[in-house]
């Protein structure tokens, strides 16, 4: 298999995306229900979230049989041709099974271990996000226009918005909530969404000036990350390190030193 362009890759993800989205949007049940759970009790995958996953893995082991996979939800194939799929069918599963809007599916593409796509789809928000290295992030809202995606101008630190997350870990939940506690005093405040992906889509479209939180895995921050990026955010992790299970931390720029600094000082990255 030769060696794909990424605008290839590209509008696989976005055709992926979209239709797992319209299943998962389309296909809620009433009585959706914990399928299963992971790290925690109140840690919950869905049936849709299984379902999703087959839809995204089927549909791209079809159109390019040779490539991995790494899904949130199972999918683990190492492949041959050098590329890469990671894969959270379902970024956002508590608020999903609640009927809240903060949801998204996350697809991103890897040439030997470096993101060079990445698409997140956010249905109920009729909002789709997508970036390619090197050639700019963008979205395109509920009217069908594309927009250019640029992060906010740097405000003081006092006066940033930032975006966390919390574990379902309870004693890792606690620690959290402690560096939580002895942040927001330092910015103008902290909104909890509830999706790591749709977090970092919001950095690059300026919504927040900045986003961390501790335990992530790779599926959920793989478009996101590189999507923030795009759209001229710094992201990483702890001071000199990549984004990691650690910390993930995005910012516009300016913000995202001084951001970094206090969640070192705090041990934003241990219980």
């Amino acid at each position: 298999m030769t060696d794909p362009n990424p605008s290839e890759l590209l509008d696989l993800a976005l055709e992926a995306a979209r239709r797992a989205g319209e299943l998962l949007r389309d296909g809620r049940p009433a009585d959706l229900g914990v399928a299963a759970t992971k790290s925690s009790p109140i840690d919950v995958v869905t049936e849709m979230d299984i379902a999703a996953e087959k839809l995204i893995t089927g549909l791209l082991a079809e159109r390019r049989p040779q490539d991995g996979f790494l899904g949130e939800e199972g999918a683990s194939t190492p492949g041959s041709s050098g590329i890469r799929w990671v894969i959270d069918p379902l970024d956002g599963t508590v608020n999903y099974l609640y009927g809240l809007p903060t949801w998204a599916v996350s697809i991103a593409a890897e040439r030997d271990g470096e993101r060079i796509v990445g698409v997140v789809e956010a249905p109920m928000r009729r909002e789709t996000y997508w970036a390619v290295l090197g050639g700019g992030a963008y979205a395109r809202g509920a009217h069908g226009e594309n927009t250019a995606l640029s992060c906010r101008p740097a405000p003081p630190l006092d006066q940033a918005l930032v975006s966390t997350g919390f574990n379902y870990v309870a004693h890792v939940r606690a620690h959290q909530a402690d560096v939580a506690q002895r942040l927001i005093p330092q910015l103008r405040d902290i909104r909890r969404g509830g999706s790591a992906a749709v977090d970092l889509c919001d950095v690059a479209a300026g919504r927040l000036d900045g986003y961390y939180e501790r335990g992530l895995h790779p599926w959920d921050l793989a478009a996101g990350d590189l999507i923030a990026r795009e759209a001229g955010a710094c992201t990483g992790g702890r001071p000199g390190l990549p984004a990691d299970g650690d910390l993930t931390v995005a910012a516009t720029p300016g913000v995202f030193e001084p951001l970094q600094a206090l969640l070192e000082e705090y041990g934003a990255w241990h219980d």
